[in-house]
């Protein structure tokens, strides 16, 4: 039977075997681009469809959809 300073010693030993680099404020803002915040921590999915202006519609997305009600049709 290990006692708990023989467990912590292994433990610190394994933690030295794995290396993690997640890059948490780039994901973050991957997750967000394609959601506008209605505060309180919530987002909505915003309509993907390229304007003739060359930014994205920014409409709310429909339910199941990518696209707003507007270019879903197309």
């Amino acid at each position: 039977m290990q006692t708990r300073s023989q467990t912590r010693s292994q433990q610190s030993t394994n933690s030295a075997l794995f290396q993690v680099d997640i890059d948490f404020d780039g994901a973050s803002e991957a997750w967000k681009s394609n959601k506008k915040s209605t505060g309180n921590g919530c987002y909505k999915y915003v309509c993907q469809k390229i304007t003739k202006s060359g930014t994205c519609c920014k409409r709310e997305s429909l339910a199941n959809s990518e696209f707003c009600k507007m270019h879903n049709a197309k």
